[in-house]
């Protein structure tokens, strides 16, 4: 009984889990106005990897990626300007829609993404 109980608690943890996995466009505003991104995210277990494109800074593999429920961090890694830079992720997925933080570097700047996942 114990057993059957153990396992239904974990499954429906499990039915409560985030479907992270897919294309999702992000839009954010910064300084020169709106800014746009894409993320291609694929889990295996917790094990997040995937790759990002934005015409601004082109294309990043995703690296130190976590997903644990709906929440979802990672980092990529990108050059501004000649300078090699180190930008974190850290958000939440609910449904088909993301909210994501990013820290620049260790400037302290955040930036706030929002988006859906790509039909």
């Amino acid at each position: 009984m114990k057993r059957l109980l153990f396992t239904l608690v974990l499954l429906s943890l499990s039915a409560f889990a985030a479907d992270v996995p897919g294309t999702w466009k992000v839009t954010a505003e910064g300084p020169n106005g709106s800014m746009e991104r894409t993320f291609t995210l694929k889990a295996d277990g917790d094990k997040l990897t995937g790759e990002t494109n934005s015409s601004l800074l082109g294309k990043s593999t995703i690296s130190d990626g976590k997903a644990d429920g709906d929440t979802v961090s990672f980092t990529i890694n990108v050059e501004i300007q000649g300078n090699a830079m180190k930008i974190s992720y850290k958000g939440k997925i609910h449904g088909d829609d993301i909210d994501l933080t990013a820290e620049v570097g260790d400037s302290g700047q955040t930036i706030d993404w929002k988006g859906k996942r790509s039909q």
